[in-house]
């Protein structure tokens, strides 16, 4: 089984889009971070269960759709895989602090 491991960033983007969300309902926002979590299980049993991030073209990182959102991991090794953002689909990846210079510097290439 694989350990996943969820970076500050993700954790802060939960809680962020829990906090948006529950400006409205509560119960809404609890819902949407339960889905996250049942939604990244899955990679404990399918590690590569994910498609790759189109705009890093980088089979080291992969994203698993969770209605509006991305969740971005990397796999480390086959035992360990670190959950880097929870992404809204709308915006674009090179606006989020974990790929700017990644992808800025594709960009410029």
């Amino acid at each position: 089984m694989v350990e996943l491991i969820w970076s500050p960033t993700a954790v802060a983007d939960i809680e962020n889009i829990a906090e948006y969300i529950g400006r409205d309902s509560f119960k809404a926002a609890s819902n949407q971070v339960q889905t996250f979590v049942e939604r990244a299980k899955i990679l404990e049993s399918y590690p590569l269960i994910g498609s790759i991030v189109p705009e890093l073209k980088n089979s080291d990182y992969r994203q698993l759709l969770c209605g509006r959102y991305r969740i971005i991991y990397k796999t480390e090794s086959e035992k360990l895989i670190y959950i880097l953002t929870v992404h809204h689909q709308s915006r674009l990846l090179k606006n989020n602090p974990v790929f700017k210079k990644q992808l800025s510097k594709k960009r410029n290439k």
